[in-house]
């Protein structure tokens, strides 16, 4: 997910204050007719991004027809929320993306870090072996779905950080 500084989106794109659609502060919440059947969805779109962070239910008006009206209360809450659905996103994405372990050899504690590249064409992952002290004692490329676990790491360690294929 891409995206770059709300602020200075939100200086170049003109704020949109109407019923159906809110659009203020680097974000867009638009209410569309519910796909799934019956009712409205508020979709929020952060400035910059193809695809909505957020899409939920909205909430009928007094009519029982027609959506509610969006406002400024209602728009701040969705920002929150959907600030908060990308930055749980963003989190699992490094989750995945980053893992390590501690192991235990004869010349003490080491920690090895696996991180993936997730490239389109050719992803791959970076193997590192560190020190207590934080110092590289060794780096391997291997492929981008190896599992990092204390056994890969002690098998790795044990073979003298050899290149894993």
């Amino acid at each position: 997910m891409q995206h770059t500084d709300d602020s200075s989106l939100a200086q170049d794109i003109p704020a949109i204050h109407e019923p159906r659609l809110w659009r203020d502060k680097g974000w867009t919440a638009r209410i569309i007719k519910n796909e799934d059947g019956d009712g409205w969805a508020v979709e929020m779109i952060r400035e910059g991004c193809a695809e909505p962070a957020l899409v939920g239910p909205w909430t009928m008006g007094r009519n029982k027809v027609d959506p509610k009206p969006l406002d400024a209360t209602a728009h701040q809450t969705l920002v929150k929320t959907a600030s908060e659905v990308i930055r749980r996103h963003e989190q699992q994405m490094h989750a995945q993306l980053n893992k390590q372990c501690r192991i235990d050899t004869d010349s003490g504690t080491l920690t090895v870090k696996l991180v993936v590249t997730p490239d389109e064409f050719e992803p791959f992952g970076t193997l590192t072996a560190e020190d207590p002290f934080g110092e590289v004692i060794a780096t391997v490329k291997v492929p981008p779905d190896f599992r990092l676990t204390r056994d890969s790491a002690a098998r790795w360690a044990a073979d003298g950080f050899a290149r894993i294929r």
